[in-house]
C-alpha cells in the first residue's frame, strides 16, 4: 500500500469493537478523560472520530487529566463535518476540546460583534479557517499589491475584533493555491498569480505574531489537486476534501497541544533494526547495516539523520534496547558511519529489562513525564506492550520498510513548536546536566553542602524582547510548578513588559555543570498598597535546589523599595499543580481567605519578612 499523510499511518489501526468501546465510554464518567484517549491513539476515520466526540461531550471540564482548551472557529466553508473531528482528534493530544464555531458567512460578525457567542464563551484561542476564495484573492494582472493588502487588512481587522471582544490570540491558516494556473509555468514571475499572492500572504502571516497553522504544507503533502474539491465546494462549501478531514483535525490537535505546552521533548531510540540494519550481538559492529551504499545502511542512516536535526533544535534522545551495554555502545563509539555519536545520547538504557520500566527511567533521569516522550521501536510485539503499559508515550507505528522510518516520525508531528528560543536550543544539555547533578545529589549526605557544592547563580531581570518567546513558552507549558497556570501569549507577555504597573521577573540559574537557562518567570500587579502575585512558575528541574526561596527574596526586596505593603499569592488547583499546593505556606505567608475556582488565598507583610539568603550568589540586570 502507499505511504500517505491522509492515512495517518503512524497511528496503529482502531480495534473491531470500536463502536462498541465508544459506547460504552459515552455512559461512563470514571477515568473517562484516560479512556478517551486511548481510544482517540489510532488512525480514525471521519465516522469514528465523530462517534468519539460524541462519547466525549461537552463538559471538558471533567475529562482530567486532559487539558481544557476553547476554540474558537471562524470559517468561509462548511465546518460541521469538520468539528467532531477537532473535538475527537484533540483527546490524541491530551487535550479536552469545545469549540465554538461561527455560522456559515457569520465569520466577520462573530469577530467583529463583542457581544457574540464566540467573545461570550471566552475563547483560550480562535482558528481563522479561511481560504484563498474568504480573502478575494485571484489572479491579478494589475493591482496584485492592493489585493494582498486588503487581504491581510481583513485578518487585522478580524484580530483587532478579538482583541477588543474575548483577547483571545489568532491562529491564521496559510493558503494552499489551487493548482489550476493561468499562465502555466510563467505564473511562478507575476506577482499577480495566485501561487505568488498566496506565498506573499503567508510570509506575511507568518511574520505577524500570530499562531499559524500550514494548511499549505499539508495541502502540498497530499497533492493540491486531492486537496482541492471543486464538486465538494460547488455542492456543500467544504473548504477541502473529505478524506483529509482526519490529517487536517490531527494538525489542529497538535498545534493546540503545543500552545498548551505537552509537546514532546524526548526521542527514545531502539537500536538493532531501527537506527541500524541487523543485531549488534549477533552480528557486529562490521556486520550491522549503516552507511552509504546500502539501501538498508542508508535508509536506517536517514533515521539518524532527522534525530540530529531534532537534537540541534533541542529535543533529546535516549536510548532503549535489549541489549548488553558495554555492545550496544559500540556502534556508537567505533562505528565510522554512525551519525549518532556518544556524546548525542542524554540516557542510555540497554539492558535485559522490560522495555516499559526502562522508559520510566529514562523520564526518571531527566526529570520529566512519561507524556514528554516518543519511543521508535521497529518491533511490532514492544510498541504493542509500551502502549499498553504506557498510555502516556507516544509510540509511531513503522512501515515494514525502513526508507519511511524518518517520514513516519516526522509526518507525526510530535514535537509540534510555536516557538523556539536559545533555552530550546540548549535543552539537551542542560538534560545532560541534570543526570550529573543527580548523580552528585545521590553521592551527598548533606543537603546544604551539595547545593554549595553547585556553586550556583541566580539571574534575576524584567521580561524584556530577548526573553519574551521563552517567556511566553514558560507560562504556556509549566504545570506543575504554577500556582496559578494563567496563560498568555507573546503579544500579552509584551504588554505586561511595557506595563510600568506590573513587577516582572524572568528568573535563570547557572551552576558547575552549566547554565539551566530560564528557569522562572514571576508576574506581580499591584492591588492597593498591595502586589498579588499573578503569576509564579518554575521549572520543576531546580526542585529541591532553595530557588523558590531566593526568588521569594528579590520578590520582596522589590516590593519594600516601591512601598508594597504586602504580597498576596493564590494557589489556584488545576489538577496538574498539586505540588505547590503548600508553597506559600512553606515560605511564610499566612491564610487569608478563599478565592475563586477553589483557590486558596496567603498574605505575607513585606516589613514582616526575614530574608531566606539560600546558598547561591545573586546577578541582576
Amino acid at each position: 500500500m502507499t505511504w500517505s499523510s491522509a492515512d495517518l499511518p503512524w497511528l496503529p489501526r482502531p480495534p473491531a469493537d470500536y463502536r462498541e468501546l465508544c459506547r460504552a465510554t459515552q455512559k461512563t464518567s470514571a477515568d473517562k478523560g484516560t479512556t478517551l484517549r486511548r481510544l482517540a491513539t489510532a488512525a480514525l476515520d471521519l465516522n469514528q472520530l465523530t462517534r468519539l466526540a460524541k462519547a466525549a461531550g461537552t463538559d471538558i471540564d471533567a475529562l482530567a487529566p486532559l487539558r481544557p482548551f476553547r476554540l474558537g472557529l471562524l470559517s468561509n466553508g462548511t465546518m460541521d463535518l469538520v468539528v467532531p473531528a477537532l473535538v475527537a482528534s484533540a483527546l490524541r493530544h491530551g487535550v479536552a476540546l469545545q469549540v465554538v464555531a461561527a455560522p456559515f458567512d457569520q465569520a466577520m460578525q462573530w469577530a467583529l460583534d463583542s457581544s457574540s457567542p464566540l467573545h461570550a464563551a471566552r475563547p483560550d484561542a480562535v482558528l481563522l479557517a479561511f481560504d484563498h476564495r474568504a480573502y478575494g484573492l485571484r489572479p491579478q494582472l494589475a493591482g496584485a499589491e492592493e489585493a494582498l493588502a486588503a487581504a491581510l487588512a481583513k485578518v487585522a481587522t478580524i484580530r483587532g475584533g478579538l482583541q477588543a471582544g474575548s483577547g483571545a490570540p489568532l491562529i491564521v491558516q496559510t493558503l494552499p493555491p489551487p493548482p489550476e494556473s493561468l499562465f502555466g509555468s510563467y505564473d511562478h514571475r507575476l506577482g499577480g498569480s495566485l501561487a505568488r499572492l498566496a506565498e506573499a500572504f503567508n510570509q506575511a502571516v507568518a511574520d505577524s505574531g500570530d499562531l499559524l497553522l500550514d494548511v499549505a504544507a499539508i495541502a502540498r503533502a497530499v497533492g493540491t489537486e486531492a486537496w482541492h474539491d471543486p464538486l465538494q465546494w460547488h455542492m456543500a462549501k467544504l473548504p477541502f476534501a473529505p478524506r483529509f478531514v482526519p490529517l487536517y483535525a490531527d494538525h489542529v490537535g497538535r498545534l493546540l497541544a503545543a500552545v498548551r505546552g505537552l509537546a514532546r521533548k524526548c526521542l527514545v531510540l531502539d537500536l538493532d533494526n531501527t537506527l541500524w540494519g541487523g543485531v549488534i550481538g549477533d552480528d557486529g559492529l562490521e556486520g550491522i547495516e549503516i552507511g552509504q551504499g546500502s539501501a538498508v545502511g542508508e535508509a536506517h542512516l536517514a533515521l539518524q539523520d532527522v534525530a540530529l536535526d531534532l537534537h540541534a533544535r533541542g529535543v533529546v534522545l535516549a536510548v532503549c534496547s535489549k541489549n548488553d551495554d558495554e555492545v550496544a555502545r559500540r556502534p556508537f563509539l567505533e562505528h565510522p558511519d554512525m551519525l549518532l555519536k556518544a556524546d548525542h545520547i542524554a540516557v542510555f538504557q540497554a539492558n535485559w529489562t522490560d522495555k516499559p520500566t526502562n522508559l520510566k527511567a529514562i523520564a526518571a533521569a531527566l526529570n520529566i513525564g512519561l507524556d514528554a516522550l516518543v519511543f521508535v521501536d521497529d518491533n511490532p510485539a514492544e510498541r504493542a506492550v509500551v502502549r499498553r503499559e504506557l498510555l502516556e508515550v507516544a509510540v509511531p507505528e513503522l512501515p515494514p520498510d525502513p526508507a519511511l522510518y524518518a517520514r513516519t516520525l516526522m509526518a507525526a508531528g510530535y514535537f509540534e513548536a510555536v516557538a523556539l528560543s536559545d533555552d530550546d536550543r540548549k535543552r539537551t544539555a542542560q538534560y545532560r546536566d541534570n543526570a550529573r547533578r543527580a548523580q552528585l545529589e545521590a553521592s551527598s549526605t548533606d543537603l546544604t553542602g551539595y547545593l554549595r557544592s553547585l556553586d550556583m547563580t541566580i539571574h534575576f531581570a524584567p521580561f524584556d524582547a530577548l526573553g519574551r518567546a521563552r517567556i511566553a513558552q514558560l507560562i504556556n507549558k509549566s504545570n506543575q510548578f504554577n500556582l496559578t497556570t494563567r496563560r498568555y501569549t507573546e503579544a500579552e507577555v509584551a504588554r505586561l513588559e511595557a506595563d510600568p504597573s506590573c513587577f516582572t521577573l524572568q528568573v535563570r540559574l547557572a551552576d558547575i555543570f552549566g547554565d539551566n537557562g530560564m528557569i522562572g518567570v514571576v508576574v506581580c500587579r499591584p492591588a492597593g498598597a498591595d502586589w498579588e502575585i499573578d503569576t509564579w512558575l518554575m521549572s520543576c528541574r531546580v526542585l529541591g535546589r532553595q530557588v523558590e526561596n531566593a526568588v521569594l527574596d528579590e520578590i520582596v526586596r522589590a516590593a519594600a523599595e516601591r512601598g508594597v505593603a504586602a504580597l498576596v499569592g493564590r494557589y489556584i488547583p488545576s489538577g496538574r499543580n498539586d505540588l505547590v499546593r503548600d508553597h506559600y505556606a512553606k515560605l511564610g505567608f499566612a491564610a487569608a481567605g478563599a478565592g475563586e475556582r477553589g483557590a486558596t488565598v496567603w498574605r505575607l507583610a513585606v516589613a514582616d519578612y526575614a530574608p531566606f539568603a539560600p546558598p547561591m550568589r545573586t546577578a541582576r540586570g
